[in-house]
């Protein structure tokens, strides 16, 4: 029989249907999607190994579970794919404020109309999307929202004694009963609404201003923490701690492949920009190392940790600062180059938390200087290491492009703004760039090759062997001693 057509208690005992609890649900559909190879968690990249394993033998044994980690770290996005491993419909006593399991009734209300209905008694049937109640913890929440409290309008309404059960109002945790339940920043509640929760953890029932109301509720808590909050705002009560079953530590990507796969799922772009704007690898590579420099900079506050978001929305704007040039330029199409890297200082300046040396150096230089340091990074990979110090009469394979800046008395400036053909112009103009390209990077399309010119330059200026001076308009590169010596 189809669900829609199973409308009463009776025509549902008919169909042999078993009640089951939600802790149940989930390890029973786990335990189906591991013996046929599923993936629980889609969508979530560089926790096969560490996390999702956890995470898996927490549902089995049955777990209230704390993911603790830094913030950008898909915690409340795994609480969120555990819906997937509930049951697609659940039948619920209709009208029922606590989705009351129609062969397990709790609340008065259910029993009472079952009492009086029997097998007439409808239900209604509750998909899996609805059975997701989430509450962020704030210094605000009361026991009145999260468990309960007298409802004296109510009870006036009803004419009943506050000493009548019915004049109850329920809070959000009864209303989600038989559903996945999730308090993030677990650490900002205040430790007496902590310790409300007691109770629902240990014996799965609530108090409610003194009623002698025992309502064993069926739930499944996922609690987030950011470790960070310990000192700085607050901290888990050790015997609340002591009542969740699994603590789950989360990290960042290990590596940029990993980082690339989230960034790209993420962005969420514009048809148009994924059609017009061509994002080399090199700089999909940059982008991400900026994000793994941020983490290790001493100028960033490495507790409050740097967000998986930063590279998100880093991504974004570095392919909207190309679409812009794009349209200013009347360009049809463009290719992302490296002075679009500078678009993306705003998204890196609001995701960090910088300590008192980096407040001194200033938010918008901090983010220049990942930049550059992402691109000194990289740049071994692709090329052979700039040596700082070189012994007289030693050839290296950059002195070809650094004798050409030499002999350039004004430098070689290269503007935000220029029209791809200007761009392919100006950059063909240093040749010696075209010998050191094609001894050491032969295989490279014309497309991906400017910017890896461009990546040269801004190398050779990290390393300090060009200068490289931001002005309104562009970027100006300039032999490292040319200055001193025109001026002798």
């Amino acid at each position: 029989m189809k669900i829609e057509n199973i409308t009463t208690l009776g025509e549902l005992k008919k169909t042999g249907y078993q009640s089951k609890s939600i802790k149940d649900e989930l390890r029973q559909n786990l335990i189906n999607n591991i013996k046929e190879n599923r993936t629980s968690f889609p969508g979530v990249h560089g926790y096969e190994n560490t996390v999702i394993p956890e995470l898996e033998r927490a549902i089995l044994s049955r777990h209230n579970i704390n993911l603790l980690g830094l913030r950008g770290q898909a915690k409340t996005r795994l609480a969120r794919l555990m819906l997937n491993l509930l049951d697609e419909y659940i039948p619920v006593v209709e009208g029922s404020e606590i989705n009351d399991d129609p062969l397990q009734p709790i609340s008065r209300f259910a029993i009472e109309l079952i009492k009086e209905k029997g097998d007439k008694t409808p239900i209604n049937w509750l998909h899996r999307s609805d059975r997701f109640a989430e509450k962020l913890a704030t210094p605000d929440v009361t026991v009145a929202d999260i468990i309960g409290d007298v409802d004296p309008i109510k009870a006036a309404n009803l004419k009943l004694s506050y000493a009548d059960d019915r004049v109850i109002h329920y809070g959000m945790i009864p209303r989600a009963n038989r559903c996945i339940f999730v308090i993030n920043e677990l650490p900002d509640l205040q430790a007496r609404i902590q310790v409300a929760l007691f109770n629902i953890l240990q014996e799965g029932d609530i108090q409610i201003r003194g009623f002698k109301l025992r309502l064993p509720l069926d739930m499944q808590f996922v609690f987030t923490a950011n470790p960070e909050d310990y000192t700085n705002r607050g901290s888990i009560v050790t015997p609340l701690k002591d009542r969740i079953g699994s603590q789950i530590l989360t990290h960042y990507p290990a590596d940029i492949e990993t980082a690339r796969t989230i960034t790209k799922q993420e962005a969420n772009l514009d048809k148009n920009q994924n059609e017009l704007v061509y994002v080399p690898e090199l700089a999909r590579d940059i982008l991400e190392q900026i994000v793994f420099e941020a983490r290790e900079s001493e100028f960033i506050d490495a507790k409050s940790g740097v967000s998986a978001r930063l590279s998100i929305t880093a991504f974004q704007n570095l392919i909207s600062t190309a679409e812009r040039r794009m349209l200013l330029a009347e360009d049809e199409s463009t290719s992302v180059r490296l002075s679009d890297f500078l678009g993306v200082i705003p998204a890196i300046t609001g995701k960090v938390e910088l300590v008192y040396e980096g407040e001194q150096e200033g938010a918008a230089k901090v983010a220049q200087n990942l930049i550059g340091s992402a691109v000194k990074s990289l740049f071994t990979e692709f090329f052979p290491e700039i040596e700082k110090l070189k012994k007289q009469d030693q050839v290296t394979p950059y002195d070809a492009v650094l004798s050409w800046f030499f002999n350039q008395e004004n430098g070689f400036e290269l503007l935000d703004n220029l029209r791809n053909k200007e761009y392919y112009n100006l950059l063909d103009v240093i040749t010696p760039l075209d010998d050191l390209l094609g001894e050491f990077q032969p295989k490279l399309s014309k497309e991906d090759s400017y910017l890896v010119k461009e990546f040269v330059l801004w190398a050779l200026s990290e390393y300090k062997q060009l200068n490289k001076n931001r002005f309104t308009e562009g970027i100006q590169f300039k032999d490292l001693y040319s200055s001193f010596i025109q001026g002798l």
